[in-house]
């Protein structure tokens, strides 16, 4: 059985052309594309186990059909070329519960993450990086298709798949509908280094040329002079008083004359 993906069907025309020209030039009007449907939902894990680079290129397959719990299964486990967990939720007809299913097997892997690395230890897994799931149906609809990419933190792909007939020929095509991309890390502001000043460069001394006159030294800013102190009031010269009144000096007394002691006269 010829398993194949194709973006278009134009592009699955063409292929088969190639492959067998003779047969197309020779059945080219009789030849039509029929789309089949897969009924077992086991099938479909199969074509897909077979040819897992459908899905994606690096996927290594690690086991599948695994029970988390009573209603649900884990179809497909592989990992990617980084050794990412990666998980595949299989659906032969359009069902809205398998994004639960999905969200179901992806917590159970994400806990038991170290485990399966210890068990499946031939698998570079690696047990650090979060599972992420892809869907795998015929057709989603709306709701899950919104539900889907308003989810932040987990990582969900939407594939819708078909099983082509040309011919005698058979292949199951997938097309991506729904893809997740990491979001964009703010840039950091890159700090520009300060730009160097870019210095004269002395001019060269030419021969026999005067050297060049020395630098005036620039003004020094005098210090501003003290102001002077005011000078303290003079004293105001003493008033000339009025001459004090000439009085006459008084008359000089004239000596007295000595007086002769008196004898005294004797008695006989």
């Amino acid at each position: 059985m010829l398993k194949f993906r194709f973006d278009s069907d134009f592009e699955f025309i063409i292929y088969l052309f190639l492959m067998d020209i003779s047969f197309f030039k020779t059945k080219v009007k009789s030849v039509s594309i029929e789309k089949l449907s897969i009924e077992s939902r086991h099938e479909l894990e199969q074509m897909i186990v077979n040819e897992i680079n459908l899905v994606e290129k690096g996927l290594t397959v690690i086991c599948s059909n695994v029970p988390v719990n009573d209603k649900t299964n884990l179809d497909v486990l592989c990992h990617d070329n980084n050794g990412q967990l990666v998980i595949l939720q299989l659906t032969v007809q359009e069902d809205d519960a398998m994004l639960l299913q999905g969200l179901q097997s992806l917590d159970y892997v994400d806990k038991f993450k170290s485990f399966l690395k210890a068990t499946y230890n031939k698998h570079k897994i690696d047990d650090k990086e979060k599972p992420r799931l892809v869907l795998i149906a015929p057709s989603f609809s709306d709701a899950v298709k919104r539900a889907v990419e308003s989810m932040k933190g987990i990582r969900i792909d939407l594939y819708e798949w078909e099983y082509l007939k040309l011919g005698d020929h058979k292949g199951l095509r997938l097309q991506p509908i729904f893809t997740w991309k990491q979001p964009e890390k703010p840039k950091e502001k890159e700090e520009k280094p300060p730009e160097k000043k870019h210095e004269p460069k002395p001019p060269k001394k030419k021969e026999h040329a005067p050297p060049p006159p020395p630098p005036e030294p620039e003004p020094k800013e005098e210090a501003p002079k003290p102001e002077p102190k005011p000078e303290p009031p003079k004293a105001e010269p003493p008033k000339e008083e009025p001459p004090a009144p000439v009085f006459p000096k008084p008359l000089a007394e004239k000596p007295k004359e000595k007086e002769e002691p008196k004898r005294k006269l004797r008695l006989f």
